[in-house]
């Protein structure tokens, strides 16, 4: 399984992922603040109170010598509704008018008044007219008596004047106040009043709130969906697939896999999942096969045992009937097939325990040196009478660079005299049956080879199963069957010395098995 490509990981996804969305909303949120800049000086504006009282004074002359001119309260918060300061205009016949957007400080409407009543009483005509001749940056128009001075108590240097007996900075609970005169025709006819003070922090939140916020929530629902669409989206689909998939295989479809495309965790866990799937197929197949062979293995067994078990029980039958007269010789050929039934019996039997007990891995195992020559020869001294009898000619030959193998001495005789008597069982009269070992890489060859008519080749994979017999198949022989069992002990016996055994067709006719073993080697 291979691991994840790095620039594909979902963890390095998500993080440049989040580094890419926190640059996106820096560069917004950048470009939001500048061109909010262009708004800021409607909040924190660039005139100075001074400045802005002089200009609101000058304009309310203006509007009071107009007969023309527009309502004043409508006038000044038409001009005046940007400024995010408060102000007071004091009129000398009584009306106060008070900036709406943002309100001013609750006792700025009786100092004004206040004021008002204090600069009427001290307001030298002539000095007003002289200063108002400064222009306008000085609060005066240049008009020689009807223009409005931004300058109280006389002050020549420009700076205005403030309301030290009303609060101004003595340390009063009074806020600091600009004032402006109101002059028409040399008369003071009113007072604007503007706070010293910027304007409190809830009226720019009110102001840009709004603006902020549905920038924010737009930034934040479109970095939202830039993540989901980059980060969450694909890793959500691929999970929602290994869960169908999961789902899938606990509801018993064995087939079903999870897509493995990208090259992230999650893929690696797709292919983790798509391998314990195959493992489980892998062991539910075996699982089945084995069920499949046990049931086989006990419809086999109860055949193999049922028919020397009915030849037994109706021979005995036969000999405990009392009216049925038999003379000797029939009497001792019943007990003769009785006692051959149950010989049979017997060694199906024994086959059964040593075939289980060599595939479980029990039983004693000796592991020393194995001469081929003494088990050649124990072979050809074992079937001496069946060679006779038939006229089959045994050859055994060895390769001089053969001498031994390494393994059970009793157990490998045993697995080389089934194959010889199984060649022998098969082979007609009057042919050969030949035993040769020789010499393979890092091993020895020990081949069994007959003259029979050989195996057909749709039995071959079949052979060394339990209870498996194509005697049907191999016509000319007289020789009884065995077990079935032969071939399966004999695989047994090899794979516990590390080795293998196979079947085959040899080219000139008969068959052919090869047993290959590890060598001998001296310690």
């Amino acid at each position: 399984m291979s691991d994840p490509v790095w620039y594909r990981s979902l963890y390095w996804r998500i993080a440049v992922g989040f580094v890419a969305l926190l640059a996106t909303l820096l560069i917004a949120q950048g470009l939001v603040f500048a061109w909010m800049t262009g708004r800021m000086t409607d909040v924190f504006p660039s005139r100075s109170p001074v400045q802005v009282a002089a200009a609101m004074a000058e304009d309310v002359a203006d509007a009071l010598a107009d007969p023309a001119a527009p309502d004043i309260p409508a006038y000044l918060s038409s001009r005046y509704s940007g400024s995010f300061r408060g102000w007071v205009v004091a009129l000398a016949d009584g009306r106060v008018f008070e900036s709406q957007r943002v309100p001013p400080p609750p006792t700025l409407d009786r100092t004004a008044r206040a004021r008002l009543s204090a600069e009427s009483a001290d307001l030298d005509p002539d000095r007003v007219r002289n200063r108002g001749r400064g222009g306008r940056g000085d609060g005066g128009r240049g008009d020689g008596g009807r223009g409005a001075s931004a300058r109280a108590g006389g002050a020549p240097d420009g700076r205005g004047w403030r309301s030290g007996f009303f609060g101004g900075r003595g340390g009063s609970s009074e806020p600091a106040v600009e004032y402006a005169r109101i002059v028409l025709d040399g008369q003071v006819v009113g007072v604007v009043a503007v706070p010293v003070e910027a304007p409190p922090l809830s009226v720019t939140l009110r102001a840009l709130g709004p603006t902020l916020a549905v920038v924010a929530l737009a930034l934040l629902a479109a970095g939202t969906a830039v993540a989901a669409l980059v980060i969450a989206r694909p890793t959500r689909r691929r999970l929602q697939q290994l869960q169908q998939a999961a789902v899938a295989l606990g509801s018993g479809q064995p087939g079903v896999r999870a897509p493995e495309s990208g090259g992230d965790e999650v893929t690696s866990l797709s292919r983790a999942f798509n391998t314990m799937a195959s493992q489980l197929d892998s062991r539910a197949a075996a699982l089945e096969q084995a069920d499949r062979t046990r049931r086989q293995l006990l419809a086999d067994v109860s055949h193999e045992l049922m028919t020397p078990l009915s030849a037994i029980r109706g021979y005995v039958e036969t000999l405990s009937m009392d009216d049925l007269r038999l003379d000797d010789a029939a009497r001792s050929r019943y007990l003769g097939i009785v006692n051959e039934e149950a010989g049979r019996l017997e060694h199906i039997i024994g086959d059964l325990l040593d075939l289980a007990r060599l595939e479980g891995g029990g039983g004693t195992f000796r592991e020393e040196r194995v001469s081929i020559d003494q088990l050649l020869e124990r072979v050809r001294d074992r079937h001496g009478p069946i060679l006779s009898e038939k006229a089959i000619a045994l050859t055994t030959r060895r390769d001089p660079s053969v001498d031994g193998v390494r393994g059970d001495p009793n157990r490998l005789e045993q697995a080389l005299q089934n194959l010889v008597a199984n060649a022998l069982r098969h082979t007609p009269p009057g042919g050969a049956v030949t035993v040769e070992a020789t010499a393979v890489e890092n091993g020895v060859t020990i081949a069994v080879q007959d003259t029979g008519p050989g195996i057909p080749l749709e039995h071959l994979p079949h052979l060394f199963d339990r209870f498996y017999k194509v005697d049907e198949s191999r016509a000319g022989t007289d020789v009884p069957s065995g077990s079935g069992l032969g071939l399966s002990i004999v695989r047994a016996i090899v794979g516990r010395h590390g080795g293998t055994v196979t079947a085959s067709n040899a080219p000139d006719g008969g068959a052919r098995f090869e047993i290959v073993l590890p060598r001998f080697v001296a310690q």
